[in-house]
């Protein structure tokens, strides 16, 4: 799936926020485990803390404060907003969409509002609708919110998973353009339904509902970590090539590379196959772990917030994960302004 980048009208990034839960828990932290495994965390991911949301905190909670973030750094009146997307694989209910509550509470009575399920890759699905939704012309002002709370559908017992999530949420604010060179230029989306089964929470659908339950541990995220593993560092170097390839952009070019922040080695091994330097590369998982689908966009909020923009710097975001789902986006960014 290919946006197009030649249309008159561009989905110009104006604004990015994020939220980080307060409770960090250090490596150190994760008692459950023999200590002498506790090491293998960092050595094995990069990883060497993450934050986990309050007891009563929830992904729309996450979500709304990333919001008001991303639009109060600009005094953006949320009326303004059209839509609102909201990338989760942990929703705060199976129904409705968790975006509702979001939109109720940040006053955007004049947008509509829906979720997506992409899991780590969903930031790069909805920067893709983001886009999409402008060219089109359906809508001026769309808000793109990813929020995950991941460290209530871990299984606290499970090394494979537990010690290697946390929660966050990011924001991004795309608005319609056509006066400058600066906005989404193309994406590119994949999926591969072979391996739906590799990343899941078992129950809690029609195919295994709450009532019929016997393993107590299908209510828990499961990962195939290797198959996983093995399909991001093949999947995403080929996606990045693609895309730079169907926009002629020269890999050099590039300013900087957000990755989705599942592991140091998949980053390396990207920047490696790509031929990308590593140094491009945004990297905050060993402060807040593999926050799945908020990744990118706490990255990309991150990297506003360092200074570090220039206008007309190439940005390049890839994600990969359950799904399988993978994919990139090519956006040229200017600098935010404190106030529009």
């Amino acid at each position: 799936m290919n946006s197009n980048f030649g249309n008159a009208y561009k989905a110009k990034l104006i604004s990015t926020g994020s939220y980080l839960p307060e409770t960090v828990i250090f490596n150190e932290d994760l008692k459950n485990f023999p200590g002498n495994s506790l090491q293998l965390i960092e050595v094995k991911t990069g990883i060497k803390s993450r934050r986990h949301a309050h007891k009563n905190e929830t992904t729309s909670d996450l979500a709304i404060k990333a919001a008001k973030a991303c639009l109060e750094k600009i005094d953006f009146d949320p009326h303004e907003l059209d839509a609102i997307i909201l990338s989760t694989s942990s929703p705060d209910r199976i129904q409705p969409a968790t975006a509702t509550r979001v939109q109720y509470e940040i006053d955007a009575s004049n947008a509509f509002a829906f979720d997506i399920n992409s899991v780590c890759s969903g930031a790069v699905y909805g920067i893709y609708l983001a886009d999409a939704l402008i060219k089109a012309q359906m809508c001026r002002n769309v808000l793109l919110i990813a929020s995950e709370v991941y460290s209530k559908f871990l299984n606290p017992l499970d090394f494979a998973t537990y010690p290697y999530f946390g929660d966050g949420a990011g924001a991004a604010l795309f608005c319609k353009d056509n006066a400058s060179s600066a906005g989404v230029i193309a994406s590119l989306l994949k999926t591969d339904g072979s391996g739906a089964d590799l990343v899941q929470i078992p129950a809690g659908g029609t195919k295994l509902t709450f009532s019929d339950i016997i393993n107590k541990r299908d209510v828990f995220f499961q990962m195939d970590g290797k198959a996983v593993y093995s399909f991001a560092i093949i999947r995403a170097p080929q996606v990045i090539d693609e895309l730079l390839t169907v926009t002629g952009i020269d890999k050099e070019k590039i300013k900087y590379v957000i990755s989705h922040q599942a592991n140091i080695n998949i980053i390396q091994e990207i920047a490696s196959k790509t031929g990308i330097a590593l140094d491009k590369f945004i990297i905050n998982l060993d402060k807040y772990g593999n926050t799945a689908s908020a990744s990118i966009l706490i990255g990309l909020d991150e990297l506003f917030e360092s200074g570090n923009i220039k206008e007309g710097d190439l940005i390049l975001t890839v994600g990969f994960g359950g799904g399988l789902s993978w994919g990139a986006n090519l956006l040229s960014l200017s600098k935010i302004k404190e106030k529009i």
